[in-house]
């Protein structure tokens, strides 16, 4: 069944190869146009944020905190709380994650360690189960009850590539967690979903990273064929649980049907 083109996805892009990956064809199969703004060439407003349906906000090799280095990310940070705040949907992945936890006051910081490869996630109690999160967008105060929208991933192996860390924002509910970064998940009524892992990452394009992020590798020790072994190993499961993960949230916040 095809749905007809009535609703827009809009996806921060910081470095041409963290794009939306597996989440693309599930939106474009629910009937939304997809579109890009590479942001630091790009102007980014909130007004521009406000405006799709949905907003994605990407992944990319730079801190929240790097302001001074890399100025577009202070308009970038204001566009996102625009979003948020007008309780529009919204699902930030990795930098994304750490861009919508700055933007509702929560800490990033930078922990001087890496997570970078293929490894099991667990879900907190509250990822498992049915998940109590408190909306306060816009002075509102009432406890909304959702479907654990990331059980399809506990103990699955999920591509990992941070070494930054955010705090759960006020009103937020931790989802997830792996032994050295406790905090993986977050998620505000059914409307936000910070993943710092990357479920959107289509593993038969994972040369792309390899290459896009070679010094970051070489400086971290990692050797690339690992992670090239592991994404044929475990990339097939992992894009399959995403899936589900992802028709489960985009059901919630979109009330989207599935084709």
């Amino acid at each position: 069944m095809t749905h007809p083109m009535t609703r827009d996805a809009l996806a921060i892009r910081h470095v041409p190869f963290e794009d939306l990956g597996l989440l693309e064809p599930l939106l474009r199969a629910r009937g939304f146009r997809t579109s890009y703004l590479d942001v630091p060439v790009e102007p980014v407003t909130p007004e521009a944020a406000l405006e799709p349906d949905l907003l994605v906000v990407l992944g990319g090799p730079i801190g929240v905190y790097e302001t001074e280095a890399y100025p577009f990310l202070g308009a970038e940070r204001a566009a996102v709380a625009a979003r948020v705040q007008a309780g529009r949907p919204t699902l930030g992945v990795c930098l994304g994650a750490q861009l919508v936890a700055a933007a509702l006051g929560a800490d990033v910081v930078a922990t001087g360690r890496k997570e970078i490869g293929y490894a099991p996630l667990t879900l907190t109690a509250e990822g498992r189960d049915t998940v109590e999160g408190r909306d306060t967008v816009e002075g509102r105060d009432t406890a909304e009850g959702h479907d654990p929208v990331l059980a399809p991933l506990d103990g699955v192996r999920v591509l990992h590539w941070h070494g930054d860390q955010f705090a759960i924002p006020e009103g937020a509910v931790r989802l997830a967690e792996t032994p050295g970064f406790p905090n993986q998940a977050f998620a505000i009524g059914s409307h936000v979903l910070g993943l710092q892992f990357h479920l959107e990452a289509d593993h038969t394009q994972i040369e792309r990273w390899l290459v896009g992020h070679a010094h970051e590798l070489a400086s971290a020790g990692i050797d690339p064929a690992g992670i090239r072994s592991d994404a044929a190993a475990y990339g097939p499961a992992l894009a399959e649980a995403a899936r589900r993960t992802f028709d489960r949230w985009l059901d919630q916040s979109l009330g989207a049907v599935r084709p």
